[in-house]
């Protein structure tokens, strides 16, 4: 099933064989036949090393295309409508996202087999840290401060976007967890619909275990977690899903891609995972891991269009350590129940779950929150 010629990126920032097979060239043709404003399919120009889909552009006779394919059991048709309702309102309110291709039938998902598709107009500008992952830190200060400034506008374009709460659990960024007053509760009653999450924590002391990593953090923080105005959010904010105009320090964001992990959270939520993502370097842990001049000019950036206050910003570092909770369970819950792969379940339960709380407990992980609480 898989092309061995096609790597994706490993979970410790290697390459290594898809969870997937990369999209072939006939069944690209087959899916773009059904897709009038695509044009005739001619060549695929780049496979996707993102590990949890296949993805490629295609160049076609009236320009090129994204094509993104997921499994049935990732995303359904009535999934991933709710990432791509989310992405026409953005649309709507002036943010730079590629528009969606309709079908024949005016579908923006395509079931065929086991296998679900969208297609996206090719994102405009140069996809510049497509190659980074998503572990990996933002080397240069002023794009952190765009990134910032493009996350707010987005945070507006967002507030008046109403939708419930994503209909699944699988590779969302959502929070549920960390906002209820007893998470293990709360995943307790969760785990009777998520039989491959409760699979695997049937062999873990998982209810001591993640009481360990809320236990320094949860109670201070969920009080006023709970109180932030709901409201959808991107829920992987990190450099590899934003166009650029160029690589220089004035650069803008020319498009916003990749809705895939978007959820009802609020946006805080977006700001916290935007340092996670793009300010620790969690694939090389050691005294310089944290890049506290990113984390503070995302911030920079965002107040530059939306306000944020001292009590958000103290928020913010409480809630740093708790924002990957909900995401890493929904890893488990993928590794585990759907591609099988009890390793990489334990690298998302263990590195990544655990992991990462515990090391804002270190003294990097604290000198890290000092410098965002003194952004007030």
């Amino acid at each position: 099933m898989t092309d061995l010629a096609h790597r994706a990126h490993g979970l410790a920032g290697d390459s290594t064989l898809p969870d997937w097979p990369a999209l072939a060239s006939a069944e690209v043709e087959t899916l773009l036949a059904g897709y009038p404003q695509a044009g005739r399919f001619e060549t695929i120009r780049w496979h996707s090393p993102r590990p949890l889909s296949a993805a490629c552009l295609v160049q076609t006779a009236s320009g090129s295309v994204f094509v993104k394919r997921h499994h049935r059991r990732v995303r359904s048709v009535a999934t991933l409508g709710e990432e791509h309702r989310f992405i026409a309102h953005l649309r709507d309110a002036g943010m730079p996202v590629p528009a969606l291709l309709h079908d024949a039938q005016g579908r923006t998902a395509v079931a065929i087999g086991d296998w679900v598709y969208e297609v996206h107009q090719r994102a405009k500008g140069i996809d510049l840290y497509r190659e980074a992952i998503s572990w990996e830190p933002l080397p240069i200060p002023d794009h952190a401060r765009m990134a910032g400034r493009t996350l707010a506008m987005l945070h507006d374009a967002a507030e008046t976007y109403a939708a419930p709460q994503r209909d699944t659990h699988i590779l969302v960024a959502r929070s549920e967890l960390i906002l209820a007053a007893d998470p293990i509760a709360a995943l307790r009653a969760q785990l009777p619909s998520r039989p491959g999450l409760a699979s695997y924590l049937a062999d873990r002391h998982w209810t001591s275990e993640l009481a360990d990593v809320l236990a320094p953090w949860h109670a201070a923080a969920q009080p006023r977690l709970v109180r932030q105005p709901r409201r959808w959010a991107h829920g992987d904010w990190h450099v590899s899903n934003l166009c650029w105009s160029d690589g220089g320090a004035e650069a803008h964001i020319t498009d916003v891609l990749d809705f895939g992990l978007a959820a009802a959270n609020f946006a805080l939520f977006d700001i916290a995972t935007a340092i996670e993502r793009n300010a620790i370097a969690w694939l090389a842990l050691d005294a310089d891991a944290a890049h506290a001049d990113i984390a503070r000019a995302l911030i920079e950036g965002y107040r530059q269009v939306r306000p944020l206050d001292a009590a958000d910003i103290h928020l913010l570092a409480d809630l740093l350590p708790l924002v990957h909770v909900d995401f890493a369970l929904s890893e488990v819950e993928y590794f585990h129940g759907i591609t099988q792969s009890r390793a990489n379940a334990d690298v998302a339960y263990d590195t990544f779950l655990r992991g990462h709380a515990a090391w804002f407990g270190t003294r990097e992980g604290q000198s890290l929150l000092q410098a965002i609480r003194a952004c007030v």
